[in-house]
């Protein structure tokens, strides 16, 4: 069974929080995104990867989906240290900073979390 949550922008309140799939198992995580055929504006998925800070076990790919994702790079201490638009079928991306959770989110998301926002996980 799934489990989702809201992922809350403590510097910014007045967004409403990203609602997604808390994904902490590893096929949760292997399966990802993919075979998707589009993503609706309130889905997305937060990774969590591991019990610490790392760049390479965050890494992720983008090979078979179709579409475009807001990446949100999110370190232990639950702040954004990186974020990208991750374009279709791209080998991998990597954070420019250690992190232990990536949040996927639809594209027009993407200025819903800033490098440097505090966050925080809440049951929905």
């Amino acid at each position: 069974m799934s489990r989702l949550i809201y992922v809350q922008n403590l510097n910014n309140l007045t967004r409403k929080p990203a609602r997604v799939k808390y994904c902490e198992s590893f096929g949760c995580r292997a399966r990802g995104l993919t075979f998707r055929k589009q993503l609706a504006t309130d889905d997305g998925l937060l990774l969590v990867q591991g019990n610490r800070d790392s760049r390479i076990e965050t890494s992720i790919h983008m090979l078979f989906v179709p579409f475009e994702l807001s990446v949100f790079w999110i370190d232990s201490t639950l702040v954004v240290v990186d974020k990208v638009i991750a374009k279709p079928w791209r080998l991998a991306y990597l954070s420019t900073k250690p992190a232990r959770y990536i949040l996927e989110i639809h594209p027009d998301r993407r200025d819903d979390y800033r490098v440097g926002d505090r966050v925080k996980f809440q049951d929905a």
